[in-house]
């Protein structure tokens, strides 16, 4: 079971790591400003393992890989969101940082409550026991995203 932070619609990149944090030469120096702006303790209480929850139009803004580089170095399992930005959506991939789109979720939890995912079956069980359907992911992707997404799985083909 991994713990759930809850975040409203339209989060944008800025707010997920504020572009002055970018100047930071690493990704390590950038995470511990993660949602500064909107939750200043989560870069200190996340732990690995723990979901990010989000309603619709998660990641807008810039296309700042950096945004979803944060949470994964942070150790968020997944994103689960009820729709994401097209270039964070993308983004994610690339680097191999799960975003999965489920409809009822958001409005089923609360902050602080416990979630397990089953990347394979399509299926999110809470703390409370309750099942909830999410993205299934094809072969090809959960493959790309067990190879550390898109550019390792792509640096590994020779």
């Amino acid at each position: 079971m991994g713990k759930i932070f809850r975040f409203d619609k339209d989060v944008d990149t800025d707010q997920i790591i504020a572009s002055q944090y970018l100047l930071f030469p690493t990704i390590d120096e950038m995470k511990v400003h993660t949602f500064e702006s909107l939750n200043s303790e989560f870069a200190s209480t996340v732990k690995p393992g723990d979901f990010v929850v989000a309603d619709e139009n998660f990641g807008c803004g810039s296309s700042r890989e950096q945004a979803p580089s944060v949470l994964k170095a942070l150790g968020v399992k997944a994103v689960i969101a009820k729709s994401f930005a097209r270039i964070f959506y993308r983004n994610s991939i690339n680097i191999g940082m799960p975003v999965i789109v489920s409809k009822e979720l958001y409005d089923a939890v609360a902050d602080g409550d416990e979630m397990e995912l089953d990347l394979e079956k399509g299926l999110i069980t809470t703390s409370n026991g309750n099942t909830y359907s999410c993205t299934k992911l094809p072969a090809q992707m959960q493959a790309i995203l067990d190879q550390g997404g898109l550019i390792a799985s792509l640096n590994k083909e020779d």
